[in-house]
């Protein structure tokens, strides 16, 4: 009994456990990925994440729509939504026997076909005239509409166009250039379609601060926050999702000092995120209540079940059982 002491008390023995724990710890980290930690999926290039549901051996993922999934199709245009009248098409004759036809009860075969007109833009001119007046001894001109002044070359319509491809597709200015230029059939500097977003930018400033205001309102949000450079200086762009809009704040803090700013010291909404320190110490200062992300909690228990310490696998399984039924019940609504 005292030798089985001695070896349990032994600090060689103490130090190989010490060492082996070490060893496994970084053996987990090193096996960490975009399925088991908050990594992006773009780490997966180098280490791909394992799959899933493995196919069995010798099978290979078909392409297009898989089994069990659901058949997606596009509604047809209406009637209304028709620019011009159908094209008819009639057999004359029978094209097996060429016999007589004469037109049958079921509904003919349709094809609906959407094309790009030859120019799909209006140019316009509009003209101030010029007078002259014989007692000031000048040249006058008319009053050109506020609107056609404010728009410049570009129209309204066309201007939204610009502003969708900029920050809805997040094109380029020279991808916006060449699709004008090749499509629409107009060409524009880059520096033009730059003080065309700025007049875009400038028409929702009044919206998006009615929505900044809202926020605060809000009884559940999720947020979110990733960092980006503007010209070498690290900025954060914050996402805010309510119920009926997204809204995005750019910052140069990843502090909780935004989202103090944002919705203030006596937000009483549910507030959706991941871990980060910013939104526990929010949390822990003002009383908030939050909803930390589902997705993050499964990615950590299942680098618990792929962790080489038995005892911390042991542990993952039987977390990742408890979530499946909290799904489970979930799905059953």
């Amino acid at each position: 009994m005292a030798e089985r002491e001695s070896r349990i008390g032994c600090p060689l023995c103490e130090g190989l456990r010490a060492r082996i724990a070490e060893l496994e710890a970084q053996l987990a980290k090193a096996q960490k990925h975009s399925g088991n930690s908050s990594k992006p999926p773009s780490s997966d290039i180098v280490k791909p994440a394992p799959n899933n549901v493995p196919l069995p051996k010798g099978q290979k993922r078909r392409r297009g729509g898989q089994p069990g999934h659901p058949r997606h199709e596009r509604p047809a245009f209406t009637p209304d939504q028709l620019t011009a009248p159908p094209h008819e098409y009639t057999l004359d004759h029978c094209p097996d026997c060429g016999g007589t036809l004469k037109q049958a009860a079921a509904a003919p075969r349709l094809i609906q076909q959407v094309e790009i007109v030859v120019a799909p833009i209006q140019v316009e001119e509009h003209r101030a005239r010029a007078s002259w007046c014989a007692k000031c001894q000048k040249v006058h001109y008319a009053a050109l509409p506020a609107e056609v002044v404010n728009a410049g070359l570009v129209g309204p319509r066309l201007t939204a166009l610009v502003g969708f491809l900029k920050g809805g597709c997040h094109a380029s200015f020279s991808t916006i250039r060449k699709f004008l230029r090749d499509v629409v059939g107009v060409t524009i500097s880059r520096g033009q379609l730059a003080k065309v977003v700025q007049k875009v930018s400038a028409s929702l400033a009044q919206t998006y601060e009615e929505l900044l205001t809202l926020l605060p309102e809000a009884e559940r949000l999720n947020v979110d926050e990733t960092g980006h450079r503007d010209q070498g200086r690290r900025l954060w762009t914050w996402c805010f999702r309510a119920p009926l809009y997204t809204l995005f704040k750019i910052a140069p803090s990843r502090g909780s000092d935004v989202l103090e700013e944002v919705l203030g010291k006596e937000f009483n909404g549910l507030l959706g995120c991941d871990y980060f320190s910013a939104y526990r110490k929010y949390m822990k200062n003002f009383g908030v209540v939050v909803q930390f992300c589902l997705a993050h909690l499964i990615r950590d228990v299942k680098f618990l079940v792929e962790h080489p310490n038995g005892a911390n696998r042991r542990y993952g399984q039987m977390l990742l059982a408890h979530l499946r039924r909290l799904f489970g019940i979930i799905h059953r609504r």
